[in-house]
């Protein structure tokens, strides 16, 4: 079978979030169980740089007044085909895929995802680039949300499945912009890409696509509800039939405490005694008190509301009066930023945080904290949780989407023992004094050396790989082939 994989941006070339590890990943594993992959990404500044002797396949008129060169090269580090949609104009700017350096969307996103959406239709036809047409193409989040509308304006053959990361991002602009990329008139209507008067990228891929996927079971039942639907529950409810979760998984050789190349030590779950030297020094790195025994908590996020964020903040005074140590690694909302920076300076020596994007450190803080926070109000899948097991730091999580999914909560019982499929602690409810019990039940569990132990071993051998993921979308793509 023979799949072209559409997506915004992808590790290790391009990153804001989660997204970019699935790009980077699932694909490898997919051809692992006998797919012939094609990735599409647009070619922002300084990707062809990082790349392996790109070659040029041709060019290709999008729109009356866009011509784009593609160019065939290999995402580094791997086998995998990457195709680059190479015009300067859209996409080789300062900033990031989605937003100019002052954190403002680019004005221009529907035309630049436009462009990334309709040239992967453009491949799904007989064209000059290449003899090689995918029977099926899988599109990734609104970026991509027209891609299935322009299969059917191009009467392709290929199949198409959208995958929904995100509900709440959803690509919505003037419906001015439907002209400019050649929209039919008649499809601006409810039973079409309109939504609430405007273009809506990602209501045409829950439209149009022949399947849909989401990123957790939970999630999957999730956004056909009102309080997770953003508006879009009652098609979700009509397409319920064409809609399936499938929980991703990790890059367990990126994501990897024994082979890690940032980690000072290295540490495995039959030998876990490094990891309290990867926590010393972290503690170093980052200015805090070198207090082995402290309880080190963890986040690594984007600051915003949906993180959940704002109640640790409202409840981790006592924490730190009780003398725990806080690690903080992430960006968003900047009165949130704010909040945390005001933390560090209350709680000199306590309290670390680093504003910003870094993914060396990322993993030297999943691999050093002790528990790892992270109390989503709504979380699709979440990817840090599955970073955490597998680093045997402890996840503390809401009991929302793909985290009620991949971390599994327990009691402890009258013997003092915790159950044996314990790997976390899940939120009875998202509330802060909820997350304060809960964090103060981990910190108790950590206190007990043994029943520590046994939690970090049962996360570590929980299995985050993308290889079961990998075998239900190759079911879910023989399903859509088979209509």
């Amino acid at each position: 079978m023979r799949l072209l994989f559409v997506t915004s941006e992808i590790f290790p070339l391009i990153k804001t979030g989660g997204l970019a590890d699935v790009s980077g990943a699932l694909p490898a594993a997919l051809t692992s169980v006998g797919l012939d992959i094609q990735i599409l990404l647009p070619a922002y500044r300084g990707i062809m740089a990082q790349c392996h002797a790109p070659r040029l396949l041709g060019s290709l008129q999008v729109f009356h007044d866009i011509r784009c060169d593609i160019y065939q090269t290999t995402l580094p580090g791997t086998q995998l085909p990457l195709l680059l949609i190479d015009y300067p104009a859209l996409y080789d700017r300062e900033g990031g895929p989605y937003h100019h350096p002052q954190q403002g969307e680019w004005q221009d996103n529907p035309l630049r995802f436009g462009v990334l959406s309709k040239v992967a239709a453009m491949l799904s036809v007989p064209n000059t680039l290449q003899s090689w047409q995918p029977d099926l193409v899988h599109c990734n989040d609104w970026q991509t949300g027209l891609t299935p509308y322009y299969l059917r304006q191009f009467s392709s053959a290929a199949k198409s499945v959208f995958s929904i990361h995100n509900l709440a991002f959803q690509g919505n602009f003037h419906a001015d912009w439907r002209m400019r990329l050649t929209l039919s008139e008649q499809d601006f209507q409810p039973a079409g890409y309109e939504f609430y008067g405007h273009l809506s990228f990602m209501k045409a891929g829950l439209y149009y696509a022949d399947a849909l996927a989401t990123v957790s079971p939970t999630y999957a039942q999730e956004i056909q509800t009102e309080q997770f639907g953003f508006g879009f529950q009652g098609l979700l409810q009509h397409r319920a039939q064409d809609l399936v979760g499938i929980l991703n998984g990790i890059d367990t050789q990126v994501w990897d405490p024994a082979t890690d190349p940032f980690l000072s030590a290295h540490f495995q779950v039959k030998q876990l005694s490094n990891k309290t030297l990867v926590k010393q020094a972290l503690q170093v790195e980052l200015g805090l008190q070198p207090i082995g025994d402290a309880p080190l908590l963890g986040v690594v996020s984007r600051l915003t509301h949906q993180k959940g964020l704002d109640m640790l903040i409202e409840i981790v005074d006592p924490l730190l009066t009780a003398g725990c140590q806080l690690v903080v690694l992430g960006s968003g909302e900047p009165a949130m930023e704010q909040q945390y920076l005001t933390l560090m300076q209350q709680y000199p020596g306590q309290v670390a945080v680093t504003i910003g994007y870094n993914e060396p450190l990322s993993h030297r803080i999943m691999a050093g904290a002790d528990i790892f926070v992270m109390p989503s109000r709504f979380e699709p899948c979440g990817l840090n949780q599955m970073y955490g097991l597998r680093y045997g730091t402890i996840p503390v999580v809401a009991n929302t989407g793909g985290l009620a999914d991949s971390v599994h909560g327990g009691t402890m019982g009258a013997d003092g023992k915790l159950p044996k499929t314990m790997t976390g602690l899940v939120m009875a409810d998202n509330h802060p004094s909820t997350l304060l019990v809960t964090l103060q039940q981990a910190i108790q569990i950590y206190a007990n050396s043994r029943q520590w132990k046994q939690l970090q071993t049962q996360a570590m051998q929980q299995d985050v790989s993308w290889q079961t993921s990998a075998k239900h979308y190759l079911s879910l793509y023989k399903n859509v082939m088979s209509v």
